[in-house]
């Protein structure tokens, strides 16, 4: 059985209602999502990582490192783009984001604050979107990168995003 919803129109003092079938432009499907990501840094080229994730979103993932900059009380932020294409084969579009963090030794970075939105894709991820935070640490001694992220993911198929 489809979800139906009314929808109330007031036009100049006049009422009308349209009855409409739940469709893929309704209000989309909202879950929490999480898991894991794991890279090697310079996994394609010197400003790259390279590796995979999982969780509720699985697959293999990488960044561009655009920029690096040093800001107050010892922050630095990396300003990356992402690249993420899931185990079905389905791309997902992620804005550029910023990784902020501290050295806490030489060549290791704590991820602090890393946020980032998808904003569609291809197959599932057509028209999704989602707001996602992650920490973790970056090894730029043995080029390893790990890290956790938490979110929330919007998508206009039926199901679970």
């Amino acid at each position: 059985m489809s979800e139906r919803k009314l929808i109330w129109l007031f036009v100049e003092g006049c009422v009308a209602v349209l009855l409409l079938a739940s469709s893929a432009w309704s209000a989309p499907n909202c879950a929490p999502v999480g898991g894991a990501f794991m890279t090697n840094i310079g996994g394609f080229g010197p400003n790259t990582t390279l590796g995979v994730i999982t969780g509720d979103i699985k697959g293999a993932v990488g960044v561009t490192i655009l920029g690096v900059e040093t800001g107050a009380n010892g922050t630095t932020t990396v300003t990356v783009q992402h690249h993420l294409v899931t185990e079905t084969g389905d791309t997902v579009y992620i804005h550029e984001a910023h990784a902020i963090g501290v050295f806490v030794a030489p060549g290791l970075f704590a991820i602090t604050n890393y946020q980032f939105h998808i904003f569609g894709g291809t197959g599932r991820f057509q028209g999704a979107t989602g707001d996602m935070s992650a920490i973790g640490e970056a090894d730029f001694n043995t080029g390893h990168l790990i890290g956790r992220y938490t979110g929330q993911l919007c998508t206009v198929a039926s199901g679970t995003p």
